[in-house]
Formats: structure tokens, sequence, C-alpha cells
């Protein structure tokens, strides 16, 4: 199996959808994750939640917004992309679409669509089970899409 869905995941502040980190994958199944430096107007908020990053960390080793958007379409203008969390990652790429003033090139879907086969919350469940097997980090968006990737070849080939 050669291509794979596109998968995305973005990393926000804890009580806000202040984009902090963003990983997708391509359709070979390699990852491409970097964090975000955030804008000047984001972090106007005093209680501004930056996860467990430093603001030094996100300005010298993050890519500005507008490079992310602009890698991003060139990976998947006019695409659905598949995610974990919907809501979450919608806010955090509004926010960042908004602020740029870059219309929304890509649509999200809840990962779980892409097996009908399975129950409601069975695909979510298998997602949780193999962060714990892996031993990754759900929070972090390059382990969040390396899951959704397995879990994608391991439901392919079963039915397969």
């Amino acid at each position: 199996m050669t291509d794979y869905p596109g998968f995305i995941a973005v990393e926000t502040g804890d009580d806000n959808s202040l984009p902090l980190a963003i990983a997708w994958a391509l359709p070979n199944g390699q990852i491409k994750h970097t964090l975000i430096q955030p804008d000047d107007e984001w972090l106007d908020d005093e209680l501004l939640s930056l996860g467990g990053y430093d603001l030094d960390e996100l300005r010298h080793l993050g890519i500005s917004p507008l490079d992310v958007l602009r890698e991003l379409e060139n990976d998947h203008f006019s695409e659905t992309l598949y995610t974990a969390g919907v809501q979450d990652d919608e806010a955090a790429l509004s926010m960042m679409f908004d602020d740029f003033g870059v219309d929304p090139f890509v649509e999200l879907a809840p990962a779980a669509n892409l097996y009908p086969e399975l129950d409601a919350g069975d695909w979510s469940r298998a997602r949780s089970e193999l962060f714990g097997e892996m031993g990754l980090e759900p929070l972090r968006p390059e382990h969040e899409v390396q899951v959704m990737l397995y879990l994608h070849q391991r439901l392919v080939q079963r039915d397969a």
C-alpha cells in the first residue's frame, strides 16, 4: 500500500486554540512536523498558555504560520484531511487562516469516518491502545499522526 489518507494534528495551548505545533502525513506515509512561531497578535493575552513550550523556543525553532500554511497548501490543496480532534484542530487552523487572510483550502473530517465498518467508539479505543503499545504521547501532533497512520495500515490489512 503506497497511498495513505491525509492525517493532520495540531497541538494547542491548554485552554485555547493557539496553535503551537502541527504535523501531517503525506500520501507515502512520511510525516511533516514543525513548531509554529506565535504571531504577535496571539501573544496579547496575559494568561497565554504555551503548553510545555517556552516562547523563545517557539520563536526560534518554529516556522511562521504563513509558511506553515504554504507548505500545507503545497502538500494537500483542496483535500480532506483526517483528524482525531476535529474541533480543536479546526479552531487552530481557522486562527491561522483568519489571521493571515488565507481562504481555507482543506476540509477536516473525523479519522473514524474512514472506517465505516467499525462501530462507534471502536476507532477511538484502538487509537488509545496504540498510544500505549507504541509508548507515544497523545497530545504531540507527530505522535497523533504516527498512530493514525499505523492504525490505518492495521485496519486496511485486517480487512484485505
